[in-house]
């Protein structure tokens, strides 16, 4: 399975920052050592006429020639820096990679991405640019140059953290179906409008997450009736662990292996291939925090290995 990353691109962030930066590194020196099963490579940068799909022109402008203000800066929770600006349009195009690759080949995940607090002209909570935004505006346009046909897309992001960037650029667009599962008194506090929203309470567990999951899918397939989507993007965030730091939810590491499971099995059940992003994921412990994000790209590869017989038929 082929998966995506830019972890050589390391913001010189403050001592004591509390974004975890090096989680993406250790993630891939963990797959590495699974041999034969994943493919990694390494992502390009998304041009200013991608990022132009769903950002502001004069947004990606201020961000790529440092002209971001110091309030602009504190929004994000970065500084910013010439590393800040190429890892976040690398970031950008890991998803661009994975959503092309999935297409083809079922699924395909970025080590990192799942940026969804930022808005068109702006970031917000450790996002610059919305990265399953952009890269779902591109391949609907480059769907449409091949097939002549509209490619219908499907975001489920379960980061523990809802998704508000991209339900309000997505907000008067009816291709895009955005689904958010999320903390109801976590950040943002000023929540936007998704196609679908599920909040849960403070210490929610397995069985309440698990609950509102399968009441969530069963609402998106009623609604598509028999217009499926062609392309998911799934933010498997590890932020709803028990361990995080920012989550207070309880959801444990059997309960975050069997999330990803049934969204990976529903979306294969009904032939949607799918790009799949890390999202957010903060534990007190960053070993576990990898631990869990390790075991959602364990699921897509489980996934992805389902895929490929029915793939090479397609083929033949």
């Amino acid at each position: 399975m082929k998966i995506f990353y830019a972890d050589h691109f390391v913001l010189p962030l403050p001592e004591g920052h509390r974004f975890p930066m090096g989680k993406y590194r250790r993630l891939r020196e963990r797959l590495g050592v699974e041999p034969g099963e994943f493919r990694a490579h390494e992502a390009m940068p998304a041009s200013d006429g991608e990022l132009a799909l769903a950002h502001a022109p004069g947004y990606v402008d201020a961000v790529s020639e440092g002209l971001l203000s110091a309030a602009q800066q504190r929004e994000i929770g970065f500084p910013w820096s010439p590393f800040m600006v190429e890892r976040a349009r690398r970031s950008v195009g890991a998803t661009i990679a994975a959503a092309r690759t999935a297409l083809d080949e079922g699924v395909a995940a970025n080590l990192a991405g799942g940026t969804h607090h930022a808005y068109a002209d702006k970031g917000s909570g450790y996002c610059v640019f919305n990265d399953v935004a952009v890269a779902a505006r591109l391949m609907q346009a480059e769907w449409h140059r091949r097939h002549r046909a509209l490619l219908r897309v499907l975001v489920i992001d379960l980061d523990v953290h809802q998704g508000n960037g991209t339900a309000a650029i997505f907000a008067d667009d009816p291709t895009v179906f955005t689904f958010s599962l999320h903390g109801a008194k976590n950040f943002p506090f000023r929540k936007e409008r998704s196609d679908l929203d599920i909040e849960l309470a403070d210490g929610s567990g397995d069985a309440a997450y698990l609950a509102a999951l399968d009441d969530a899918l069963a609402t998106i397939w009623s609604r598509h009736g028999d217009t499926r989507p062609g392309l998911a993007f799934y933010l498997a965030g590890a932020d709803p662990h028990e361990g995080d730091r920012l989550g207070r939810l309880k959801v444990t590491t059997a309960g975050m292996a069997e999330r990803d499971r049934r969204v990976f099995d529903a979306l294969r059940r009904r032939g949607i291939p799918v790009a799949v992003s890390m999202a957010g994921g903060y534990g007190r412990d960053i070993e576990v925090t990898v631990d869990v994000q390790l075991a959602s790209l364990r699921e897509a590869l489980a996934s992805w290995q389902l895929w490929r017989p029915a793939m090479e038929q397609c083929e033949a």
